[in-house]
């Protein structure tokens, strides 16, 4: 299901999205790889993965990173919008424009990934979309503000998106990782699970089958009812 399949992926080089590229290249996929890091984006190149060095936060480093996989490989199956980065400031001690960027990694690398990508999707009929989230956009938790709202933005942005494109063989969902060893706590966390252990969730929206779902949130292979009022996280 995944063999010469043109899959991008949005930072790559450590944490979720490189589990997944290496996951998706061994699968036999055509895996493309962005971030800012070069030294992990060189470790994805010497496994065979095109890796291209850009920052979400500006359109048309976006907008290159998914043209040039598209022109490379004439199709452009999957995408999975995924940087991002840490949080660590309450509302009121922001330093300027920090705010910005961090919705801007987030939120705006997520729409600049579907901008670009749709177009080629629709023209070729056929796509899957997977954006990350998480429970912290629906969560009151100190220190978070930006990352809830960016995340609470790209809940709204993709259930509009997959309408607007329920017309089309093409998916739009997100993903939840749930809690995960990753960089983005800023240390090491051994009690958590491992980047890999998200993979079958990954897998599962990659190759979803036609009339599949779309606009909905997955958090262990199934689906996550974000927003719903019965959810257990609200009444913490």
């Amino acid at each position: 299901m995944l063999r010469n399949k043109t899959i991008l992926i949005t930072g790559a080089s450590s944490g979720l999205g490189k589990a997944w590229a290496e996951k998706f290249s061994k699968e036999g996929a055509k895996v493309f790889a962005m971030d800012i890091d070069k030294k992990g984006l060189d470790e994805l190149e010497g496994q065979g993965i095109a890796t291209h060095l850009g920052d979400v936060s500006v359109s048309n480093e976006v907008k290159y990173f998914v043209e040039n996989a598209y022109q490379s490989t004439g199709t452009l199956d999957v995408i999975f919008n995924n940087a991002g980065m840490g949080f660590g400031h309450r509302v009121d001690n922001f330093p300027d424009g920090e705010f910005e960027h961090h919705v801007s990694v987030h939120l705006f690398g997520t729409i600049y990934g579907m901008r670009y990508a749709l177009p080629l999707m629709q023209k070729q009929g056929y796509g899957r979309i997977i954006n990350t989230i998480s429970r912290n956009a629906e969560a009151a938790q100190e220190l978070t503000s930006a990352y809830a709202s960016a995340k609470a933005g790209i809940w709204s942005a993709t259930r509009v998106a997959a309408k607007e494109n329920s017309d089309h063989d093409i998916l739009i969902n997100m993903i939840i990782p749930g809690p995960t060893n990753t960089g983005i706590w800023g240390k090491n966390m051994p009690h958590l699970q491992d980047p890999e252990d998200t993979f079958p969730t990954a897998k599962l929206l990659a190759t979803l089958e036609k009339d599949g779902p779309s606009g909905k949130v997955f958090w262990n292979e199934k689906i996550y009812p974000m927003f719903n009022e019965d959810n257990e996280i609200l009444k913490r």
